[in-house]
């Protein structure tokens, strides 16, 4: 293969089957290729990006903001099931490193991925070598992790964020069901629902004093329902009180959702690996995440190439 067709052919197969590739090279460039063929350039390409990266990842690239515009660095990491052809269901992982301005805009993200492995070691290096890059280019930008409140990876965040933040829908979403064990009435609940969200955005000290309501509510007659979603609500903000700040991180325009990282399981992993009827070797699977990330990272693949 020459190196342009390298390009078109892993580009395309990390949007694509192995198949549609097939077909879109036969319609749009009248080459005949086959399947083998475009699985196995695109895993050699996976490897040169692997080899490569201490070289290009270190070059700026032109979509990458300048540090004067970036006022804070989010850092995210979640994992989405997808299909092996021996193991079943695994999860694979996906981290995201997104910038931000002085407003709480977005500017651009940069995407890693992994296939699902015991212990997330290579996962995490690669999290770890692309923090330490961004770093060096960033030094001055605030770091902060944005979680769904899952305890996994909270030492490694801590280690590379100085502020940990709760994601504020995963937080919402556990005040609607406890609603129940203050209101009778649906429209009470719903009033109170709409308003207890509204505090905990916008107001200071707002997750303790909503706390402090879920635990008054124990001593109320209640159905088995009810008290368990009560609980739930107890045990999560009880956990999470500390990185619920939402007030003061919304004045510092810091984010408070996890919503790129999670849109990231999608776009990266399920979109392209969880069609029907895909299961997937290891092997294939991390080179087609390899290459999916770097394509989604924009300006990355230019990068690479030059």
């Amino acid at each position: 293969s020459t190196p342009r067709m390298a390009r078109l052919v892993s580009f395309k197969y990390a949007e694509s089957n192995a198949g549609q590739v097939v077909k879109d090279a036969w319609e749009s460039h009248r080459l005949n290729l086959s399947r083998c063929y475009i699985q196995n350039v695109s895993a050699a390409m996976a490897r040169q990006v692997t080899a490569k990266d201490p070289y290009w990842r270190y070059t700026r690239t032109e979509n990458e903001p300048l540090p004067i515009n970036v006022a804070s660095v989010s850092i995210g990491i979640d994992g989405t099931c997808m299909l092996f052809c021996e193991e079943g269901y695994r999860q694979a992982m996906v981290g995201t490193i997104a910038f931000f301005d002085a407003t709480g805009e977005r500017l651009h993200t940069i995407y890693v991925a992994a296939a699902p492995e015991h212990g997330k070691a290579t996962f995490l290096e690669r999290m770890d070598e692309e923090i330490a890059r961004v770093r060096l280019n960033f030094a001055e930008a605030r770091y902060v992790a944005i979680t769904d409140g899952a305890t996994d990876f909270v030492p490694w965040l801590k280690g590379h964020t100085t502020t940990q933040i709760l994601d504020f829908w995963h937080a919402a979403e556990y005040i609607k069901p406890a609603a129940a064990a203050l209101h009778r009435s649906s429209k009470a609940r719903e009033q109170w629902t709409d308003d207890a969200c509204h505090r905990l955005k916008h107001e200071h000290g707002a997750a303790k004093a909503i706390f402090k309501e879920f635990k008054a509510a124990r001593e109320r007659p209640l159905g088995a329902k009810i008290r368990k979603d009560l609980e739930a609500a107890i045990s999560y903000f009880g956990n999470n009180l500390g990185r619920m700040n939402y007030a003061s991180y919304r004045k510092r325009h810091v984010p408070i959702g996890s919503g790129v990282t999670e849109a990231a399981c999608k776009t990266v992993v399920k979109q392209r690996l969880c069609g029907s009827g895909m299961k997937w070797k290891h092997s294939g699977a991390d080179d087609v995440l390899t290459l999916r990330a770097i394509t989604r990272s924009d300006g990355a693949w230019d990068a690479f190439w030059k």
